[in-house]
């Protein structure tokens, strides 16, 4: 079977989305935002669009420190 047959392509996606999920949601919450804006992460082509909507705005702790 191929490389994503069978149950461990599955188990693949799950231990993707958490290595990339996790550290994504503690770079969000020091940005100052929710934690839950990290799970456009784990959405394909929306991931690429929120990183650049996060690279260029004012983030939420620096606008409170101004």
């Amino acid at each position: 079977m191929g490389s994503f047959g069978g149950g461990n392509g599955f188990i693949g996606m799950i231990v993707a989305a958490i290595v990339f999920a996790i550290p994504a949601w503690k770079i969000v919450e020091k940005a100052g935002y929710r934690g839950a804006w990290a799970l456009l992460v784990l959405v394909p082509l929306v991931n690429i669009i929120a990183l650049w909507v996060f690279a260029f705005s004012k983030w939420p702790k620096e606008r409170a420190s101004t």
